[in-house]
This record gives C-alpha cells, structure tokens and sequence, in this order.
C-alpha cells in the first residue's frame, strides 16, 4: 500500500535502487537463491539503520521503512525504494502528512547474493541509497558516491 500525502504540493516522486544494470557482479535475479527468514532479514534492516551515523540519524523525518518479500511484479529487482517527498523538497506547505516509505525488498535481495554476508552488503548499501533518496540525493550522484 502506497502512502500519499494528504497535504497540497508537489507530487511524491519514487525513487529506487535495483540490481539491473549495477556494475559489478553478473547475477540475475532468477527467484530466491539463498535463505534466509523474514525476522533475520530485518534484524538486518533495523542493523543497517543503527549505523547511520547519529548526525544524519536525527534529520531523518517523518519516514516509515518497511521490508516485504516480493518487489512489484512490473519491477522484480527492486531491491528497494523511496516514496515520499525528499527534505529538499519540502516547503511551508509540508504537514500534516503521512510518514514518507522507504521499502527494502527480502528475495530480490537474497536472489543476488550467495552468502549472510553479501546480504548484509546489498542491505546496508541499499538502506543507505534509499535514505539519501530522503535527503534528496539522486541516483547520478550515488552512482558517483558508490552507492547503485
């Protein structure tokens, strides 16, 4: 369930972090390729949260982040997305509106990793991208930050 604001302004715009056409790696998303639990994958979430420095940590604002099994069939290697409107963004018409969403997706994240380490990779990496989406960073200069 997409969340939207109930304030006037501009439109939320989603912004995403998939494995087609990342560099590096040459695995496809083929279905789920390792194990792992939905509980385990979010101790992972909630791990790769905690270590956003506290700096950042404490701009973060009015975001829900939520982890789910499948990406949207149209998009099945989203590892995940931002929905919302980034702080940049914002003006004085913002309030009074729902929680932005960012979503990290369990099997396209499990389908391109072999070991609990290479999740714990593309997890933080992914919660990272889809934070900076928040701030208002874009895809362009992630990729030049290392973060695609």
């Amino acid at each position: 369930m997409l969340l939207g604001s109930i304030a006037c302004g501009p439109p939320a715009r989603p912004r995403d972090r998939r494995y087609a056409g990342r560099s590096g790696g040459g695995r496809h998303y083929a279905g789920v390729v390792m194990e792992m639990s939905r509980a385990d994958f979010e101790v992972l979430v909630a791990e790769a949260l905690d270590e956003v420095p506290v700096e950042l940590a404490s701009l973060i604002d009015n975001v829900a982040i939520f982890v789910e099994d499948d990406a949207p069939p149209s998009d099945p290697g989203l590892l995940g997305i931002y929905e919302g409107v980034p702080l940049t963004e914002r003006g004085n018409w913002y309030g009074g509106v729902l929680p932005d969403r960012i979503t990290i997706y369990r099997n396209p994240t499990l389908a391109i990793c072999e070991t609990v380490e290479d999740v714990v990779d593309e997890v933080n990496v992914t919660v990272v991208h889809e934070i900076a989406h928040h701030f208002g960073i874009d895809d362009a200069r992630l990729h030049e930050l290392g973060y695609d």
